[in-house]
């Protein structure tokens, strides 16, 4: 093989031993695909090969990535739109006798079915970061950083303060696209099983992401499916590998704030404090963890 086919928004290089898709750059291009840029897809990552009928004069090639290969995948939980499934090849219907000759080719390679036991794909080089309703968001490949946001976050999360979540400390992410009712991105603790999409309210136990310290709520314009989706694949990415055991890094001592960010932060938790919402303990002691960081 080594031919490369071409569809819109990507092309396909069909290589002995995976195939290699280049999305294109352009305004009608999906973001989420300028934002992979080009993906290498082992053939032991792929159990099947599908080739149907598009829209409007249009045939889609489709690879079927195995459970757990790709993080992308694992993150989005069945969450992604057609259009941005990152595994689809849309072609010209006068392709559709080509298309089905590379789908014949690649079948005849495929030997593996079954969830993998680790992943094939490579998720999204940090750092990455991206901005939430309630707070940016930051990973550097240690560590995942919330900074909240005194215009959105909520007063549960101002008191308890900028969070950090080492690597080593997580078991996995919960990722609901913004492209649906309440999207948000969880960090889930070491030993928590990463639960299926809700279909219905949380459990009473868990706390509503706008109140979790441990996540960051999206909103129209923020934390879009582009930005927050490979932030989490390459969080759940860096957790599988801890947890094999791959050693990292010591992480780098964060360098210290900007005095006046840490002035406007004290002038918030005023506010808060002045509306009953923040006690006096608690102010004390917030305030003090800031000076404590000039």
């Amino acid at each position: 093989m080594g031919d490369v086919l071409a569809g819109f928004h990507a092309a396909w290089e069909f290589e002995s031993d995976s195939v290699l898709i280049r999305y294109e750059r352009g305004i009608r291009t999906p973001k989420l695909f300028q934002a992979l840029g080009e993906r290498r897809v082992p053939l032991e990552a792929i159990e099947g090969v599908t080739l149907t009928p598009g829209r409007r004069g249009t045939v889609v090639l489709r690879v079927q990535p195995r459970a757990g290969a790709d993080p992308l995948i694992e993150a989005a939980a069945g969450q992604l739109k057609e259009s941005g499934d990152p595994y689809r090849l849309v072609l010209p219907a006068e392709r559709e006798t080509l298309a089905e000759y590379y789908a014949d080719e690649l079948r005849a390679l495929l030997t593996e079915t079954g969830k993998t036991e680790r992943y094939l794909v490579a998720a999204p080089e940090a750092p990455l970061h991206f901005k939430a309703y309630d707070g940016k968001a930051s990973f550097d490949g240690e560590a995942v950083s919330f900074r909240w946001f005194w215009t959105g976050a909520s007063s549960a999360k101002w008191k308890a303060g900028d969070q950090s979540f080492p690597v080593a400390d997580l078991g996995g992410v919960e990722w609901r696209s913004p492209e649906m009712f309440e999207g948000y991105l969880r960090l889930l603790p070491r030993d928590a099983a990463p639960p299926a999409v809700p279909a219905v309210p949380a459990a009473p136990a868990v706390p509503q992401a706008d109140q979790d310290p441990a996540a960051v709520v999206f909103g129209l314009g923020y934390g879009l499916v582009h930005e927050s989706l490979p932030f989490a694949a390459a969080v759940l990415a860096a957790v599988r590998e801890r947890s094999a055991g791959t050693p990292v890094p010591v992480p780098v001592p964060a360098p210290r704030r900007d005095p006046a960010d840490i002035a406007e932060r004290i002038r918030h938790l005023g506010e808060l404090h002045q509306q009953g919402l923040v006690t006096d303990e608690e102010f004390s002691s917030k305030k003090a963890e800031l000076l404590a960081e000039l």
